[in-house]
């Protein structure tokens, strides 16, 4: 185990030139103490961790960072008040610890807090209404065990009729007895956060290798694949960690998932009016689900979500069908004064969730709990499953804690619960930035501000989005985009609505071809 050290500046730029000069110490023979194969939140938190404990890594994915579910939430930090009402008294707390780890100490320039309307509509029973005013106060009782800040997340309370439509004004009148205003945290964008972790651990020194596919595993490396040069190379390890999700079972024998599929829809802001609030909107027929709509502060909504089950081979990028896109509305409809057609949605996405299968055939997949597993093989690869985006740091810990165990490494405890990733700053000191609008203040950091005050880059790519050309630059020179699409629609989330990525693919195209030096 070596000693930590304080990063080097410049340490979390990653880059083209970092990563063949990383693969290229790998290929030679270089051992590192973990490999960890996927670079997700789940995969990318396991190499902070580690790293940060004082051992060697190197992390791998076969694509890019946040190639597969972490990029397909709701960008929602959530408190677990869904698991309360279903008795998870440990995931419901878990979740509300990572919560507010994430806000207040690790990454408060990337989660927020968001106000959410439900509304009291006539299909919102006095039973069902009094139900979820209970559970908004049990959700409160559990910020308070958490020890997050009433500054934090403010009280839910109830709201008038004037109240709800001032803050959802596309809300149907006829009917409306109020609301229930709760608080949850937000996202800016959950790739995003993964590139921060990401980036966070190769300050400390970890290897992070996109690109890279794991061919096979064993508990004491992998052969894996340069997919950008064909080339084949084993990568030697003290222990292995398995953190590639929905796949998981395709590198370890005997993991059983129960995948469930998560769609949004993505619209225009306009459609909906000036929303202020997020909204629960119940879905008919069900006493706990609900869709949710999720101003995004961008000129986008996104609507969302599905839990149906997913069968059969898991492709890279889950397809949207028809039906799912059809709910939605139908839900929206149920609620809404305006009418939102099929037309009106300009965008979708879809994501896996890795449910460890240990129920019935006949349970549905939105009753599966959410609760992680790690689990061991017989060669010693340490496989974790399950979870949710939230306790993306937790799980982590737990791999890295097992992986240690496996093979008896010299390491630290874990630190992650109170280092800050990498650009973390309170949302008042970004605030303060002088950036031009259409600017969400959240998204901006002092070094992309330097960028566009240096370079002709500093307008909007497209109309349509606030993104900026010194961001795609940053993008590539920091954030190890390798690609228009790493750019478009990981680094910055301009490819969730297909005509708006056609639009920017050219400044993407420029960013990545750019003869400048990197800063």
């Amino acid at each position: 185990m070596s000693s930590p050290t304080a990063p080097a500046p410049g340490a979390s730029s990653l880059n083209a030139a970092r990563r063949s000069r990383e693969l290229a110490e790998l290929a030679d023979g270089t051992q590192v103490d973990v490999l960890i194969v996927g670079l997700g939140a789940t995969g990318a938190g396991a190499a902070l961790d580690a790293a940060t404990r004082g051992l060697t890594v190197a992390a791998i994915d076969a694509h890019d960072l946040a190639f597969g579910t972490s990029r397909w939430s709701s960008k929602l930090i959530h408190g677990g008040l869904r698991y309360l009402a279903t008795g998870q008294l440990d995931v419901a707390h878990e979740s509300a610890v990572e919560r507010g780890i994430l806000m207040e100490r690790t990454a408060p320039h990337l989660v927020r807090a968001q106000p959410f309307v439900l509304p009291l509509t006539p299909l919102v029973s006095r039973g069902q209404a009094a139900l979820a005013w209970a559970g908004f106060r049990a959700g409160d009782l559990l910020r308070a065990s958490a020890r997050t800040a009433r500054a934090t997340l403010p009280a839910p309370r109830t709201l008038s009729a004037v109240e709800t439509r001032h803050m959802a004004p596309a809300l149907r009148p006829a009917g409306l007895r109020g609301g229930l205003l709760s608080w949850d945290g937000q996202l800016t964008d959950d790739a995003r956060l993964v590139t921060a972790i990401a980036r966070t651990a190769a300050a400390h020194g970890a290897r992070i290798l996109t690109r890279t596919r794991a061919l096979s595993l064993s508990g004491t490396g992998a052969r894996v694949r340069d997919e950008l040069t064909g080339e084949e190379l084993l990568i030697r390890a003290r222990t292995v960690i398995n953190a590639t999700g929905v796949w998981a079972g395709g590198l370890v024998d005997d993991i059983r998932l129960r995948p469930s599929r998560g769609t949004h829809l993505v619209l225009r802001s306009e459609d909906l009016g000036s929303l202020t609030a997020g909204m629960h909107i119940p879905i008919p027929g069900e006493k706990n689900r609900f869709v949710l709509v999720l101003p995004q502060g961008d000129g986008r909504v996104y609507v969302g979500l599905t839990d149906e089950p997913v069968d059969g081979d898991i492709p890279d990028v889950p397809e949207v069908p028809e039906t799912d896109i059809g709910f939605l509305l139908d839900v929206l409809g149920s609620a809404l004064d305006v009418t939102v057609t099929r037309d009106d949605v300009v965008g979708a996405f879809a994501g896996l969730r890795p449910l460890l299968d240990t129920t019935s055939d006949s349970a549905r997949t939105s009753d599966i709990s959410r609760k992680h597993a790690v689990l061991t093989s017989p060669d010693g690869v340490v496989t974790v499953v399950g979870g949710k985006l939230t306790t993306y740091r937790r799980m982590a810990q737990d791999a890295v804690d097992a992986a240690v165990s496996v093979r008896n490494l010299a390491a630290g405890p874990s630190r992650t619960a109170t280092l800050p990733l990498v650009g973390a700053a309170r949302p008042g000191i970004l605030a303060t930035l002088d950036a031009p609008p259409p600017r969400p203040p959240l998204r901006v950091k002092p070094q992309i501000h330097a960028i566009g005050l240096a370079d002709p880059h500093s307008r909007p790519v497209i109309p349509t989005h606030p993104v900026t050309g010194a961001e795609l630059l940053w993008a590539v020179r920091h954030e190890g985009a390798l690609d228009e699409s790493d750019v478009l629609d990981r680094r910055t989330r301009i490819g969730l609505v297909p005509h708006d990525r056609e639009a920017a693919h050219t400044a993407a195209r420029d960013a990545l071809t750019a003869d400048l030096p990197p800063r």
